[in-house]
């Protein structure tokens, strides 16, 4: 027994909880977990006094519910939420403050202010085993008729940046956005944003040295997004590896706000369950170039489009003037193996969709080993469609982005592939639990097609029932 506490006392010498420097305890400024006293200015002493002391961890423990409006976190500082306890955010619009950045997608200023904010930060964290609880719910902050929804946590031009082990939930709009931010970890945390509209997990505008693994997202909106939002900062080098994805619009989406160039992305050992949208949501509207990216070891269960790519011009961004469309560079090379979809409690709108237009077109794709299965139930009618499939112009957009539903059925049950230059399709298995009177695989204006081993119930298809149209 001598020798047991022994062990267990040098274990605790040799590796203690991990803690920042010296810890700083909110309680110790005032703060009071009762769920009710307004913590904003106890919490933030804590946090300067942090900072002006060299760094070092936050500490909000103790069990119970610190209420807050906005905080700014600062150098060297760690946010610690100690299991057991929680971060709540203000049910009151009032307590947020106007100087924490803007939102760059047009329409949605509304969501300009945020709980967490940090400008210019270095070695900046958010860790802990509790729970940092937007408060976010529509009778608080309702989409209409209220002063706004804000944001979870909004990192700015910052560098060095560790989020663990937290539980991030009810944000009134997004989870977080980093803009313009460099070396960032995420491992270990769980999202779930489904109290109000718009709840996107994790967006990296403009970020580079991105790494996001082992974690659980369940959103309202899109789980991860890589955007673009100036001209000047790309968004490349990330890593997203060993998540679980739920949500209910994309998993993960690329682009869409894509000003900048966005490249360099691996996404790979995913599984993404009951998205109503899109698995892979990869698009490509205002001015940057878009290539590099691999995906690979997916696993998808009621996902639609697995694989859902469109490269055509619109307007997102805040700050492109109205009625002014980006022009385009290029959207290219793009590799997809070993995915896994599943789709059979779905209807007749699953495919895998990809499409530019005839003078955007994307390049160098590659498919291969993918299972999907789909439910079937495709007429004649729809197959008739395939000389009338809509482009994404302005006049089927109007001011929305590029959305499947501008679209409609498809008249492949499959692949439906559009304005390609480069694809290659092999080992592509396919399986339909009920009849469908359209084609499997359509190419519509696809230069330099390869396939190899398309399967349809198990049996290979022939080059001709390939349904291939315009200059292919």
């Amino acid at each position: 027994m001598r020798r047991i506490k022994l062990i267990i006392s040098i274990s605790l010498f040799i590796f203690p909880i991990m803690v920042w420097g010296k810890a700083y305890n909110v309680s110790d400024y005032g703060a009071i977990n009762d769920g009710k006293v307004l913590n904003t200015v106890a919490i933030q002493k804590a946090i300067d006094e942090c900072a002006s002391s060299g760094g070092g961890t936050v500490m909000i423990n103790g069990g119970g519910t610190y209420l807050s409006g906005t905080i700014h976190l600062k150098d060297n500082v760690a946010l610690h939420v100690a299991g057991g306890a929680t971060l709540k955010g203000s049910p009151y619009y009032s307590d947020y403050t106007k100087d924490t950045y803007k939102m760059m997608y047009q329409f949605s200023t509304h969501m300009d202010r945020c709980l967490i904010f940090a400008r210019n930060a270095t070695n900046i964290a958010i860790e802990g085993y509790g729970t940092i609880d937007g408060n976010g719910h529509q009778e608080n902050f309702p989409k209409k008729g209220g002063s706004g929804r804000p944001m979870l946590i909004r990192f700015l031009e910052c560098e060095n940046i560790h989020l663990q082990n937290i539980n991030l939930i009810n944000p009134a709009s997004w989870t977080s956005v980093f803009l313009y931010c460099h070396n960032i970890s995420v491992t270990g945390i769980n999202i779930h944003s489904r109290v109000n509209y718009n709840g996107d997990g994790l967006d990296f505008d403009g970020c580079t040295g991105v790494r996001v693994s082992n974690s659980n997202f369940d959103n309202s909106d899109d789980c991860i997004c890589l955007q673009t939002s100036r001209s000047d900062k790309p968004c490349k080098d990330v890593v997203i590896t060993n998540n679980t994805f739920t949500s209910k619009w994309a998993g993960i989406r690329i682009g869409l706000l894509s000003k900048g160039d966005i490249e360099s992305v691996t996404v790979s050992n995913c599984t993404f369950r009951d998205i109503e949208d899109a698995g892979l949501k990869i698009q490509q509207n205002e001015g940057g170039e878009m290539k590099n990216m691999t995906f690979s070891n997916l696993v998808m269960e009621n996902v639609p489009r697995p694989i859902f790519m469109t490269f055509c011009q619109q307007r997102m961004s805040v700050e492109t003037p109205q009625g002014q469309l980006e022009p385009t560079k290029r959207m290219h090379g793009f590799y997809f193996n070993n995915i896994i979809a599943d789709n059979s409690q779905g209807d007749k709108n699953s495919a895998i969709f990809i499409t530019g237009t005839p003078n955007q077109r994307i390049e160098d794709i590659s498919i291969k080993d993918v299972r999907f299965i789909v439910s079937g139930g495709g007429s004649k009618e729809d197959a008739a469609k395939v000389d009338s499939v809509k482009e994404y112009t302005q006049e089927v957009m109007g001011p929305h982005s590029p959305e499947f539903y501008s679209i409609g059925t498809l008249p492949a049950f499959g692949v439906y592939a559009r304005h390609i230059d480069g694809l290659h399709l092999e080992n592509i298995n396919i399986h339909t639990l009920s009849s469908d009177e359209r084609p499997a695989v359509i190419v519509d204006d696809v230069k330099k097609f390869y396939n190899d081993i398309i399967k349809v119930n198990s049996e290979v298809i022939d080059n001709e029932e390939i349904l291939k149209t315009s200059n292919n």
